[in-house]
């Protein structure tokens, strides 16, 4: 079994970060750290003419149909760059929902939008802190008019739809909910990297319509959480792979004691650790797009070890990043705190790390048990 990527999609990476590399240098990031646009409007319609924005949906939508794998490869490479843009909530989670789920007439609706790069979408399933929990879902669904708060919504500032999970006769459904119909107020959050936008949304007595079947929704959440934990994990696996080419650079070119610092034990042991720690996340994500893209019955198990261990490994690589560069590591013109700052915001983007360790030692135990 070959786990590694094809040649087309060696290509796209190297297309990916030459395109990156022009239309997404630091600056860029830090105008969304520091300014009032919460990300980087030119960028996301410079995707979508690259055709990224559809790399994974089918052509009879307005996409490429190339299937996951590429789509894993632009995830790592925008991951590598921090590149400010609504793509794991537009195309990760919401697409993906609206793929699996939707009505073709919804389908025909929505998706051409999401590839052109004309609507963004927001995907509202936390109500406060805590896990993602069928049980936990208030938000009110009857009638055709959804009621209640959804917070934090990823770009839910930005977005024009949002897919919200809501309880209705039937159980939870997903609802399609315009963001600039009545009864919806929207108040941006203050969140620890603000080159990801974050909101808070009040629905009152909006009007919204099911997607897919009523009282399935949380089915779809499950299949859509898995799948988005991968692409998350190889946006991790990026930045933390930038993280250890930082911390190498700056540890080749600063001098102590007459020697690069580099040389000495404790820095190699750091960036050894970061290392090991990197390629097994890896390894995991690869398992998990080759899960995704097959389908098989291995994905639930795949999404949590690939979850687990690219949190863990991009975390580490943020944070000894800053230790290798010293005093100048934590100062505000160094680029440390800048992947410091999404580490932390991926980590709990789906669930926190209990929560998707609680699940690979479910489904360890579940496939222990047959």
């Amino acid at each position: 079994m070959n786990f590694d990527f094809s040649d087309d999609s060696k290509l796209l990476r190297e297309q990916a970060q030459r395109f990156l590399r022009e239309h997404c240098p630091v600056a860029v990031v830090r105008r969304a750290l520091e300014g009032d646009t919460p990300y980087a409007a030119e960028l996301w319609r410079a995707m979508a003419e690259m055709g990224w924005l559809g790399a994974a949906i089918p052509e009879r939508y307005g996409g490429m149909g190339l299937g996951y794998e590429p789509l894993c490869v632009i995830a790592e490479e925008l991951g590598r760059v921090l590149a400010p843009v609504p793509f794991l909530s537009t195309i990760g989670l919401a697409a993906e929902a609206i793929l699996a789920a939707g009505t073709e007439a919804q389908k025909h609706e929505y998706l051409p939008r999401i590839v052109r790069g004309d609507l963004i979408v927001g995907f509202a399933l936390a109500e406060g802190p805590g896990e993602p929990n069928e049980s936990a879902v208030g938000v009110r669904l009857a009638d055709g008019l959804i009621s209640g708060i959804k917070w934090p919504v990823a770009d839910g500032t930005i977005a024009q739809l949002a897919i919200v999970a809501a309880r209705d006769a039937a159980g939870v459904s997903l609802a399609l909910v315009d963001l600039n119909a009545r009864g919806v107020k929207r108040a941006a959050l203050p969140m620890v990297d603000p080159t990801q936008d974050h909101a808070r949304i009040q629905f009152d007595s909006t009007p919204a319509s099911v997607l897919g079947i009523s009282g399935h929704g949380w089915e779809t959440v499950r299949r859509v959480l898995d799948r988005a934990a991968i692409l998350t994990a190889f946006a991790q696996i990026g930045g933390a792979r930038r993280c250890l080419e930082m911390a190498t650079g700056y540890a080749k070119e600063r001098f102590a004691f007459g020697r690069p610092i580099g040389s000495f034990q404790a820095i190699k042991h750091k960036l050894a650790d970061v290392y090991v720690a990197t390629e097994l996340a890896c390894s995991n994500a690869y398992f998990g797009a080759w899960a995704t893209s097959a389908e098989a019955a291995e994905l639930p198990l795949a999404a949590a070890t690939a979850r687990v261990s690219a949190t863990e490994a991009f975390f580490l690589a943020a944070k000894e990043s800053i230790q290798v560069h010293g005093g100048m590591g934590f100062t505000w013109e160094a680029d440390c705190h800048l992947f410091y700052r999404r580490a932390k915001m991926l980590a709990l983007s789906l669930g926190s790390q209990r929560h998707w360790k609680d699940r690979l030692v479910a489904e360890l135990e579940t496939r222990n048990a047959a």
